[in-house]
């Protein structure tokens, strides 16, 4: 008997922005799985229209065994966005019918109903302006289920995982604490090895401070924190490198003896894999119970509606969750 086809739910992002016609171009393609778009059904025709491209709407019945996906339809659950969208322009008004958008994602996957969350992007201005709390998608499905987790971009064969996420740049010398990075390294390790199938992972750890410090003459947090944490978890048999300066760890010799490099802040680390990979790229959130990926882009609220966004980043990231829902079920029956 052939294995059951994955689930996979597809949030649309912000309305106004590019996610829309993204998904719709997602949905040109055959894909392996069967895509679920959690949108608002008239939005996503008006994304068609826009784009000259067909669709058709198919809604979601989750009581029936999932069919890989076809070209030029799309199964969708519905949200209704209570305005009316308009391409290029946010709407405050709009935000909550973003935010049921992630929750019914989460839900879903938290029950088993679907394999999988690829996430378009939000807009987080408008969500905090309309009175939500929000700092980003990782941190939404982290608080959902009480977990520690883990950002990490991949672009080809680099990954990039952050120590820290989204904070003000003042605030993160604090966040570089011994617990805290080691949470974050053994989450590291143990998905590098679960998801994506490497035996014995080789990290690559970035200090913190120009130069990793230059032996404490320009900081402490390598000395006092990353150092002896790196030192205690080799002990345990980790293959961890560093702490390395940022701005030669990337070089070609240094990525050759490494699986993932870890980053101790968002802009450390992500410019150099963007710029390696942009549009490409796939960002994955790692120590969740389920899967979950999303591009490596914003909402280009000035290219939405005018056809020319690029969906590259969308498509790489339902091919990769589609490889780990498959790579999950393997070792599961091994």
């Amino acid at each position: 008997m052939s294995a059951a086809v994955a689930r996979i739910a597809v949030t649309a992002g912000e309305p106004a922005g590019i996610g829309p016609e993204l998904l719709v171009r997602l949905a040109q393609r055959d894909h392996a799985a069967q895509l679920v778009a959690i949108v608002d059904p008239a939005v996503l025709l008006q994304a068609a229209d826009a784009l000259e491209l067909p669709l058709a709407i198919v809604a979601l019945d989750p009581d029936l065994p999932a069919t890989a996906h076809r070209a030029g339809r799309l199964h969708v659950q519905a949200v209704s966005t209570p305005r009316a969208v308009v391409f290029g322009q946010l709407d405050v008004g709009n935000a909550a019918a973003v935010i049921e958008t992630l929750r019914i994602a989460a839900d879903g996957a938290e029950r088993g109903v679907f394999d999988a969350i690829v996430t378009a992007p939000v807009q987080k201005s408008v969500l905090n302006d309309a009175g939500f709390v929000f700092s980003g998608h990782t941190e939404f499905f982290a608080d959902r289920v009480a977990r520690d987790v883990v950002m990490m971009l991949v672009a080809g064969g680099l990954r990039v995982a952050l120590a820290t996420t989204h904070l003000p740049l003042r605030a993160v010398p604090d966040a570089i604490r011994a617990d805290r990075l080691e949470r974050t390294l053994r989450i590291l390790h143990a998905d590098l090895r679960d998801k994506f199938a490497l035996a014995a992972p080789r990290i690559t750890v970035l200090g913190l401070n120009p130069h990793a410090g230059e032996g404490g003459h320009l900081g402490r947090e390598e000395i006092e924190v990353i150092v002896p944490l790196l030192q205690r978890l080799r002990a345990e048999g980790m293959d961890l490198r560093g702490p390395l300066p940022a701005d030669t760890a990337f070089v070609p010799r240094e990525l050759a003896h490494c699986d993932a490099v870890l980053a101790m802040y968002h802009d450390q680390g992500l410019p150099v894999l963007k710029h390696a990979g942009f549009g490409h790229a796939v960002n994955i959130t790692l120590g969740l119970p389920y899967i979950r990926t999303s591009v490596d882009h914003g909402t280009a609220l000035d290219l939405a509606g005018r056809g020319v966004a690029d969906a590259g980043s969308l498509f790489a990231a339902t091919a990769l969750a589609i490889e780990l829902v498959a790579r999950r079920r393997a070792s599961m029956q091994s």
